[in-house]
């Protein structure tokens, strides 16, 4: 139950990392929408391992297969299936995962749910579920650029204690963003966070951080009231990817140190109509859009999985000394942002 989203743009990912394949099936897919390998593959690279010596060094080239609904380039309106096989899998480097539930992973919580687990690897457990993800977020991507002019980006906005200046959002596009490794618009900083990065790197640990993202061009009265919330649904959806811990919407908790007479968005007039002289709300009020860039940011804890010695206990309760060989990355920020936007997007065509 807990690998399906949407329930007009409904999204069911499935694999297991060191499976045989991994990927998603998209129901609710309009018809007659012009759609190809090549429209998913841009961000399946973004999102694909060993892009730079700062990311997991396991060698997965991530290549997409559409295997249902689309027919000639285009969408039939039946459910798209798209697959990516997994190459690189190393089952051999999870050998200790049989005794041991690994530090702040789920192995443990697996185990009690399910009384079995994946032999390697976490299983679904793994950010290689992501890739469904992104595969879907890609389709709905395309429907929302194509048919209603919305854009989505993602960025790094901090590393650890370090943060890029304030900018402006419709500054912001992917191609800026990509020019850095870390994913950080602002070159300067991008250059603190991947010495940070490489610095952790080498001591055997990992570093956490945010990502920031911007919906341009949702209009006014997406959404649902109470339960189903934009910005309830896009909470769900961002807290629903690995290593994620926070989730703030506009002024976000910032806001609880302003008075309302500060943080109020005063209405004004515009060409297309009414908008909002600052964006305090980010972009939804009510639970329903209300015309302005929708504004959002995600904290990532450090990841789990790391290099140094760990005393914990096996399954027994015996003290042991866990070391973990597996491949992992030492900050998963910079391959989390077409993640972000994939998620945000799954949301928003849902509200369509």
């Amino acid at each position: 139950m807990g690998s399906t989203i949407g329930n007009n743009f409904v999204v069911t990912t499935f694999g297991e990392s060191h499976g045989k394949n991994v990927g998603a099936v998209v129901d609710g897919c309009p018809a007659l929408l012009e759609l190809c390998e090549g429209d998913i593959q841009p961000q399946l690279d973004r999102r694909r391992p060993g892009q730079s010596d700062l990311s997991t060094p396991r060698d997965e080239k991530d290549k997409v297969r559409i295997v249902s609904g689309v027919e000639n380039g285009l969408t039939l309106g039946t459910p798209i299936c798209m697959l990516v096989d997994n190459e690189d899998q190393r089952p051999g480097d999870y050998k200790e995962m049989s005794n041991v539930p690994r530090p702040s992973h789920a192995d443990f919580t697996y185990r009690e749910k399910y009384g079995v687990m994946a032999a390697s690897g976490g299983g679904r457990a793994s950010a290689r579920e992501t890739i469904g993800r992104v595969v879907a977020g890609a389709v709905a991507d395309k429907v929302l650029s194509t048919k209603f002019g919305v854009s989505i980006t993602a960025w790094v906005s901090s590393v650890q204690n370090i943060s890029m200046p304030d900018v402006d959002v419709k500054d912001i596009s992917r191609e800026l963003v990509d020019r850095t490794i870390v994913r950080c618009p602002d070159v300067d900083t991008a250059r603190l966070m991947e010495t940070r990065i490489a610095a952790v790197r080498d001591d055997g640990d990992s570093v956490g951080g945010i990502v920031t993202c911007v919906c341009q061009g949702v209009p006014a009265g997406w959404g649902e009231p109470i339960f189903d919330k934009l910005e309830a649904s896009l909470a769900r959806a961002m807290l629903s990817i690995p290593a994620t811990k926070g989730f703030e919407i506009g002024s976000g908790f910032a806001g609880t140190l302003m008075r309302g007479s500060e943080h109020n968005d005063m209405y004004v007039q515009r060409k297309y109509g009414l908008g909002t002289l600052t964006n305090n709300s980010g972009g939804v009020q009510g639970g329903i859009s209300n015309g302005e860039p929708i504004i959002f940011r995600v904290a990532f804890k450090p990841v789990a999985t790391i290099s140094l010695p760990q005393n914990t206990v096996d399954y027994d309760g015996k003290p042991v000394l866990f070391e973990a060989k597996g491949r992992h990355d030492p900050c998963v920020l910079p391959r989390a942002v077409p993640i972000v936007e994939s998620m945000a997007a799954i949301v928003l065509a849902n509200f369509i």
